[in-house]
């Protein structure tokens, strides 16, 4: 019971009162003064009584008190006392010193007697910094070791020992809860040098095993800015293997006030083991390409559309026009952009690109000269069971909004395609080939008609992180409820990249391209989902099978198990960068592309689903369904 009320006291104690704190200090002061006297008198109290000590105690803890007060070292909080504290201390104790020299010298020169003795001043300095800096810390260390006795005692390890690894030992040996265990370095060079009390440990794979065995280490803290994405997966699959937590220091920049904290700390997320090495696109052209110009952005409020008007408006155009029908999102994007209070004029607009006359209207209001064609619907199950509406918005959506382009005199039509339009599987994937198509070969029509004339361009790239309906967020929320885990297939897989890098791409091309190219991205390694459920489960610190369960579904409506960036027809062409190429696809004839489209008007106001996916077989001959109800069409072909 005694113990449980220590433990309860300890817990709820608060900070001491600021005059607590100078109580204390000016007894130690008038100790020290005190001790002054006894060694430079020999302890012969006869002498000390003789020179009025009483008096000189006096005049140190009058001046000390000045000193305290107008230097405020009482104002630090003890239990967290750091080399600044030790500095104020010292200044105050060197200003007190001065100032009884000085009183004492105005005392002589009219009486020609001291008030204190020069030695006694000298001593007192130095003994009253030494007790007024190291009762701190030890008020610190018992507050330290106590609290770490009552709380269990997390064992750390930092990866870097750095100055990021050293400021982050240093906040976390503040921390009542954490100690530092040692430092870990990839540089054979540093390893077993001491910094700071802590040893620095190998840390390839082998080793940091052992480490975290032989230590019972519970959590490992990255602070190196500059770690590829291989290292930092190697790491983090070692600490998983044996259930250690991961944390990762933000980079400097993003400290608030340019301090760390420890709640600043963050715990590791998939998306941070996915996004790959940076691709820095350094194109000067981009800013005179964006730069004073009116743009127009369809699909404003969705995953990529909204990241493309974040950076575009960096690029301080003349107008941005966006356009959506999700009123909520597009509301929400217009509100960020217009706080940025940029010079930009914003004007945003509910609407559906499929409302010819709308559009229209809109486009000669304000006269873009680049549209960024973002708006589609993406989710291939849905689309699956309502084709008619992927025709109408991916297809039909497309032409209505290439035609006005052309009609309206836009120089550049940028068009955002995905992996699924290559060798398609499902209907949505087949709707963006048969978009890319129109208005490639639309391009290529109008280079053999007009000189001047809207620049058609494509982008082609995969799965972006944290889009609307990524797996990603799927796998979180269903972790949070509890599981299980739903994944289709246990050896399906998908590439991966972030949504600023998807949109630099965007920008890139627009830039890039002169008229009728595909542009492809390098994706990297695909990544295995079941590999990445698994992943996820042990971050949030569970076990797969155990804690959450993985099961598998079947492939959904129109799903295969891997996507592609090319068909096997096709090829690429390298450009100036080499993330980044252009698909040598096959090249179509608009009038017969035209023509095609047209019959989708006829069919989508028919709602004859079956004869509708049947043109889009005709016009896509690779496009075979899978998982499908419209299988049966390709058995009949």
């Amino acid at each position: 019971m005694f113990q449980y009320s220590v433990i309860k006291w300890f817990y709820n104690l608060s900070y001491l009162p600021r005059w607590v704190i100078i109580v204390i200090d000016l007894g130690f002061i008038a100790f020290s003064t005190f001790l002054g006297y006894l060694l430079r008198f020999n302890f012969d109290f006869a002498e000390i009584v003789h020179n009025r000590f009483l008096g000189g105690i006096a005049l140190s803890v009058a001046c000390g008190f000045i000193t305290i007060m107008l230097l405020g070292s009482y104002k630090g909080i003890v239990r967290y006392t750091g080399i600044q504290d030790g500095v104020r201390i010292f200044f105050t104790v060197l200003l007190n010193s001065s100032a009884i020299c000085a009183l004492n010298l105005v005392y002589f020169v009219n009486t020609r007697n001291n008030l204190i003795p020069y030695s006694v001043v000298l001593i007192s300095y130095l003994a009253s910094f030494l007790f007024l800096f190291n009762y701190r810390l030890l008020v610190k260390y018992i507050f330290s070791f106590y609290k770490r006795g009552v709380v269990r005692n997390s064992k750390v390890l930092i990866f870097g020992s750095g100055q990021t690894g050293q400021i982050t030992k240093h906040i976390i040996d503040s921390s009542p809860t954490s100690t530092v265990y040692g430092f870990l370095e990839d540089d054979p060079r540093k390893v077993g040098k001491v910094i700071n009390g802590s040893k620095i440990y190998s840390a390839n794979t082998k080793d940091l095993e052992d480490l975290l065995l032989t230590m019972s280490i519970d959590e490992l803290i990255i602070t190196v800015k500059n770690l590829t994405l291989k290292r930092k997966n190697e790491l983090v699959d070692v600490c998983l293997r044996h259930h250690v937590k991961t944390r990762v220091v933000p980079p400097v920049d993003k400290w608030v006030r340019g301090e760390l904290s420890l709640n600043q700390i963050k715990d590791i997320h998939i998306e941070d083991l996915l996004e790959r090495d940076s691709i820095k696109l350094d194109n000067p052209f981009v800013k005179e390409e964006l730069a004073g110009k009116s743009i127009l952005i369809t699909g404003a409020a969705g995953s990529i559309g909204s990241e493309l008007v974040r950076q575009i408006v960096t690029y301080n155009p003349k107008n941005i026009i966006l356009i959506d029908q999700a009123e909520s999102p597009l509301f929400e994007i217009d509100r960020e952009i217009r706080a940025l209070k940029k010079t930009v004029y914003v004007a945003a607009y509910v609407a559906d690109i499929c409302n010819e006359q709308r559009m229209e209207y809109l486009l000669n209001l304000h006269k873009p000269q680049m549209i960024f064609h973002a708006a589609a619907y993406k989710h291939v199950p849905l689309m699956e069971n309502n084709p008619s509406e992927a025709v109408q918005c991916n297809i039909l959506g497309t032409k209505i909004m290439a035609d006005l382009a052309v009609r309206c005199n836009v120089r550049k039509f940028v068009m955002i395609s995905t992996d699924k339009a290559v060798n398609p599987t499902n209907v949505m994937g087949c709707s963006k080939r048969i978009a890319e198509m129109y208005v490639q070969a639309y391009n290529k029509y109008l280079d053999n008609v007009s000189e001047n004339h809207t620049s058609f361009v494509t982008t082609r790239f995969g799965n972006v992180l944290g889009s609307n309906g990524s797996v990603i967020p799927v796998f979180k929320k269903q972790i949070e409820l509890g599981g299980p885990i739903t994944v289709t297939h246990p050896e399906i897989t998908r590439y991966f990249m972030t949504i600023p890098e998807a949109c630099q791409l965007v920008l890139e091309a627009a830039v890039m391209g002169r008229g009728g190219e595909i542009f492809i991205f390098d994706m990297g390694q695909s990544v295995k989902i079941f590999d990445l459920a698994k992943k996820m489960v042990q971050l949030s610190g569970l076990e797969p099978g155990r804690d959450i369960d993985i099961v598998f579904t079947g492939l959904r409506d129109g799903e295969k198990l891997y996507e592609e960036l090319l068909n096997n027809q096709e090829s690429t062409i390298p450009t100036h960068h080499d993330k980044i190429m252009i698909a040598k696809v096959k090249e179509h004839e608009y009038i017969s592309i035209n023509n095609f489209v047209e019959l989708f008007n006829d069919l989508v106001n028919d709602r004859n689903e079956l004869k509708m996916v049947a043109l889009m077989k005709e016009l896509v001959p690779e496009f075979v369904s899978n998982y499908s109800r419209f299988e049966v069409l390709d058995n009949v072909q």
